[in-house]
């Protein structure tokens, strides 16, 4: 039985770049094409089959610790952009200063999408494989303040919940704009226990 259903979510690319140097700058470059390898997209700096451990896993790993690389690709949705705009009061927010590998549009509450769902190009068969939700940044709130200067201190919680989703190269492949990525979805239950544990967290 496949553990993955193809759900009727398609979502269409309207943007897509890569960041060429992350020890410079997060901001991305514009791109009509991504070419995608199991390492990542060609010309990201966040491509690569490993990288360091960094604060998103420090319960897990010492910071620098050399660990598999599940975040190579930074997705968000038009929807959520436009979203984290309104809150702050901005008429809209740049993908550039995000960092954003992918900008999407059409599924619904996409930073909330199942962790292990697969996006898949309908055309080219390239397949991202879903991490987890991305987290509010320091350094997108710095290429916002430095766009609209007094602005970068309201990212934080305009984003909660909204900043999109990294994701690693399944299948190989070609992504272009206006291409249409299909949603699979894990097929099981959340866990019932979920919220407990997050509760308890460490604790004994």
């Amino acid at each position: 039985m496949p553990a993955l259903v193809p759900t009727r979510h398609v979502a269409e690319v309207i943007w897509l770049g890569v960041t060429p140097d992350r020890a410079a700058a997060l901001r991305s470059a514009p791109r009509d094409i991504l070419r995608l390898g199991f390492d990542g997209p060609e010309g990201e700096s966040h491509a690569g089959l490993t990288r360091p451990s960094d604060s998103r896993v420090t319960s897990q790993y010492p910071k620098g610790t050399e660990i598999r690389n599940v975040r190579q690709v930074s997705i968000v949705s038009e929807e959520d952009l436009d979203a984290i705009a309104t809150r702050m009061g901005l008429p809209r927010l740049d993908p550039t200063w995000f960092g954003a590998t992918i900008v999407l549009r059409g599924i619904p509450d996409f930073t909330h999408v199942p962790p292990s769902s697969r996006l898949q190009d309908e055309e080219s068969g390239a397949t991202l494989t879903i991490d987890m939700e991305n987290r509010p940044c320091l350094l997108v709130a710095r290429e916002i303040e430095a766009a609209h200067p007094g602005y970068g201190k309201a990212l934080k919680p305009a984003a909660e919940g909204r900043r999109g989703v990294t994701a690693w190269v399944e299948r190989e492949g070609s992504i272009a704009i206006g291409a249409r990525l299909r949603l699979h979805v894990p097929d099981q239950p959340p866990w019932p226990h979920l919220a407990e544990a997050r509760a308890r967290g460490a604790r004994p």
